[in-house]
């Protein structure tokens, strides 16, 4: 399965778009990635418009410390837990509030939690 279906590669481009004309923006995140077999998470809002293997979201890599930042799709999708799983889409991830919110909760539990 690929990380993202066509329909969401287009809203994530859109999303970056409205971002590189300078809107500051408190998206909603389009899709949710995540390690079957480990603890990392990834809540994508935007790509990249100028290099669209450049994803911007909060990224959990299962330390207990959370964190706003990009990700290259590519080095998601060669990425493998400890069972040699890969990196797959929550293809029932429907986000319900933006971005910050994510953050707030993040932060403050020391992960992604919906």
């Amino acid at each position: 399965m690929p990380l993202l279906t066509q329909l969401q590669i287009q809203v994530l481009l859109a999303n970056g778009r409205r971002r590189t004309r300078g809107h500051d923006l408190d998206l909603v995140p389009v899709v949710k990635l995540f390690t079957p077999d480990a603890s990392a998470t990834w809540l994508l809002t935007e790509l990249d418009t100028e290099d669209p293997d450049i994803a911007f979201g909060l990224c959990d890599l299962g330390l207990g410390a959370p964190e706003l930042g990009t990700v290259r799709l590519s080095e998601l999708a060669a990425v493998r837990g400890p069972l040699g799983q890969p990196v797959e889409r929550d293809r029932y991830f429907k986000a319900t509030e933006p971005l910050t919110a994510y953050v707030r909760r993040a932060r403050r539990r020391g992960r992604i939690d919906e």
